[in-house]
């Protein structure tokens, strides 16, 4: 059986049919987060339910750090450190250098935050971060706790200061820039345990700040979680076949078929042309003829 599925004849030149999906480890609960550190030739990623951030390499599987504080989506900064979610202290922290932990967020208005979900960094250094509830709803990824704030995205600027930038969706998850900043996509996975819609949004970037909030793509099976953009602005969405591959103008392209509900996804290697792979239980990978907009 094919691992891909080709809707639109130009994702036909996105894959290789001699690179397959490969499974790089097993075993784990909920996989989610993964963040690629070419400098040192690894990737880190969460297993929620097991407090615990693991880093893969070609050398193998390792515990980078646990307790994690139920840590869930990553990322790097423009310096190069690692920038995390946290569900059980309910903030984004920094791990510095030294290995000491700067915390980013944890309140807004005095309120604690719920539980950040994903997080990236935007042209101008700013941290965009989204804060559903889904670690505070049950005791499997976090604590079960009281929600204190609207689910909600928030921009944290270099002096530190926050402000909640987008305050209309249901459940706020994954988040995207476009390759030259000029677009958002949030993918709103709306509230656990109701039906509320789920999609894809998408808003224009208007002095660092999102406008004109649309609907962009919805997600069939299942719904959008983590999201990445290649370097010519295809949004590449976790999906509960695999990950879907999806044009600017918001038509789907085509799928990398997996057999489990993948959580999030990352682009790395030498040439940022592996699509790394958080599913479930496993971590996969596979190599693409597209490039992802990393920089390290």
């Amino acid at each position: 059986m094919s691992f891909f599925e080709v809707i639109d004849p130009v994702f036909a030149t996105y894959v290789l049919g001699n690179a397959p999906v490969k499974r790089l480890a097993t075993g784990f609960d909920w996989t989610e987060g993964p963040v690629w550190f070419g400098d040192a030739g690894c990737l880190l990623f969460s297993d929620i339910p097991n407090n615990r951030i693991v880093r893969w390499s070609e050398d193998g599987v390792t515990t980078y750090r646990q307790p994690s504080n139920y840590a869930n989506g990553h990322t790097r900064d423009r310096q190069g450190r690692l920038v995390s979610c946290e569900h059980g202290t309910r903030r984004v922290t920094r791990t510095e250098w030294d290995g000491s932990i700067t915390v980013i967020a944890d309140r807004y208005q005095g309120k604690r935050l719920n539980s950040p979900n994903d997080v990236i960094v935007a042209p101008d250094g700013a941290i965009w971060f989204s804060d559903p509830h889904y670690g505070i709803m049950t005791d499997y990824e976090g604590a079960k706790a009281e929600q204190e704030l609207p689910c909600t995205v928030y921009r944290v600027s270099a002096d530190g200061g926050i402000e909640a930038v987008i305050t209309d969706m249901q459940g706020p998850n994954g988040l995207a820039f476009s390759p030259d900043g000029s677009r958002l996509y949030v993918a709103d996975t709306g509230r656990m345990f109701s039906s509320d819609p789920q999609h894809i949004q998408v808003f224009d970037m208007v002095e660092g700040r999102p406008v004109n909030g649309r609907v962009f793509h919805v997600i069939t099976p299942g719904c959008a979680d983590g999201m990445r953009v290649d370097s010519d602005g295809n949004l590449w969405s976790s999906a509960a076949d695999g990950v879907h591959c999806i044009a600017p103008d918001g038509h789907l392209m085509g799928k990398i078929l997996v057999s489990e509900m993948v959580s999030n996804l990352c682009f790395g290697g030498h040439s940022k042309h592996r699509l790394f792979i958080t599913a479930t239980t496993s971590l996969y990978s596979v190599v693409l003829n597209r490039r992802g907009i990393q920089t390290s």
